[in-house]
């Protein structure tokens, strides 16, 4: 009996010849085709290896000691509750001690006979500050400029601001709700002048 294999289709135990597997076409656009669809990174430095993907850019600002995009300083922080950068050091007064310096404003100037406050008033607005403010440990900063606030500053802040501030009792009253609800406890004087009141206690603003 002989082994040979017949035609195709012969006999119930032959296997039927199978074609030969077509090669797929070089041209097809497939993701796996990088002569068709290359990757987006190809070409760029620090591609990633195959199989994976291409980590999204970092946003400007991303990271911590940054504010804006920027380092921050040396000897500043960022406050997270006004998001401005402050001295160390130092923190934005609070509601209670900016109404003490506010009332304690009255005995001054009746012990200083009226005169004696202003003059008082005419030589630390060199520091930034009101006499109650020194008085009370406290000094108004102008975060713009990461400075205490000069001379010219605090004169327009105490006289065109509170001009401003106490034309009517109705911008009196909003003034007082913007020191208790804004963020940075900016009063209406103090938006004129661009500054916040900083508490310093160990008088780090003035060295």
């Amino acid at each position: 009996m002989s082994d040979t294999p017949g035609p195709a289709g012969q006999g119930g135990d032959q296997d039927a010849v199978q074609p030969p597997p077509q090669p797929y076409p070089s041209s097809a656009p497939t993701q796996l085709n990088p002569q068709i669809n290359p990757p987006p990174w190809q070409g760029q430095p620090n591609a990633p290896g195959p199989g994976f993907p291409q980590a999204p850019p970092v946003p400007a600002g991303y990271g911590y000691g940054e504010y804006g995009g920027q380092p921050v300083p040396a000897g500043m922080y960022l406050d997270q509750q006004s998001g401005l950068m402050l001295p160390q050091g130092t923190t934005l007064a609070n509601p209670g001690r900016r109404i003490g310096a506010f009332f304690l404003t009255i005995p001054l100037v009746i012990i200083t006979l009226g005169i004696g406050y202003i003059i008082w008033g005419l030589i630390v607005w060199a520091k930034g500050q009101t006499p109650a403010l020194q008085v009370l440990g406290m000094r108004c900063f102008r975060p713009e400029t990461n400075r205490v606030a000069g001379f010219w500053w605090m004169a327009l802040r105490e006289t065109i601001g509170r001009l401003a501030e106490g034309l009517f009792f109705v911008t009196e009253l909003i003034s007082f709700i913007f020191m208790l609800t804004r963020p940075d406890r900016k009063t209406i004087h103090d938006l004129v002048a661009g500054t916040v009141v900083l508490r310093d206690p160990d008088k780090v603003l003035s060295r």
